[in-house]
């Protein structure tokens, strides 16, 4: 009888013991349930942005503003075909502002050359991806003035930007699209309603070869033509 009590009594040592030691080695885990904080959703701040939204109030003085610091004027446009170098205007304050402003936000990378005119033009800066439209509801709602009256023709390789003189309510310029003209002859019918506000120094093979790309009837190229980045040079 001894006996077994003992061995008992050693049996539950050893026990306590076992959980003694695991205790010691195992996390302890708090219940999230009871930790949690609740933040009532007005003290929620929302991350300092590094520029204003832009609407068609704010966005001239934001580019007049942003072209005093922001001075480059040259991009370079990789494609799966290529790169494009582009020489943009100063003189064109605002359209080269704004594109600058779009290249360092990145905004164009993985966008796509959507519409294709063999000698003609090719337009890019937009996709059906939503990922692009997240990008355009950060930066803003807003259009820019025509700008045609600086001398700067639609001649091959030049980068422009629909707007007009005439009717520019309907026809200001779409910030986030641009096109090059590909047509050996230029686009001359082009001028005064559409803004110039660069050119092609490097690479007008690729846009040839991109003006090459079969397409539909709705001028859509059968298979996309991405714009993988775009990017500041020297």
């Amino acid at each position: 009888m001894r006996l077994l009590i003992l061995c008992c009594f050693c049996v539950m040592l050893f026990n306590c013991e076992d959980k003694k030691s695991k205790q010691k080695n195992t996390p302890i885990a708090i219940d999230s349930t009871e930790t949690k904080i609740e933040v009532p959703k007005d003290t929620v701040q929302e991350p300092e942005r590094e520029f204003p939204y832009l609407t068609d109030e704010n966005a001239l003085l934001f580019f007049q503003e942003y072209d005093k610091k922001h001075k480059e004027d040259k991009v370079r446009i990789t494609t799966d075909f290529g790169t494009i170098d582009i020489q943009l205007y100063p003189e064109t304050l605002y359209h080269r502002s704004n594109f600058i402003f779009l290249t360092k936000q990145h905004y164009f990378d993985n966008t796509q050359f959507y519409r294709v005119v063999k000698n003609f033009v090719i337009q890019g800066g937009s996709s059906d991806e939503m990922e692009l439209y997240d990008k355009r509801n950060k930066i803003g709602k807003y259009l820019l003035p025509p700008d045609t009256k600086k001398g700067f023709r639609h001649t091959r390789g030049t980068v422009s930007m629909p707007s007009s003189e005439i009717e520019n309510a309907y026809k200001m310029a779409s910030p986030y699209q641009f096109f090059i003209v590909q047509n050996p002859n230029g686009a001359p019918h082009l001028d005064g309603d559409y803004t110039a506000f660069g050119k092609v120094i490097a690479g007008m093979d690729v846009v040839d070869e991109i003006a090459n790309q079969p397409t539909d009837d709705a001028e859509w190229p059968l298979h996309n033509i991405y714009i993988r980045k775009v990017e500041i040079i020297k």
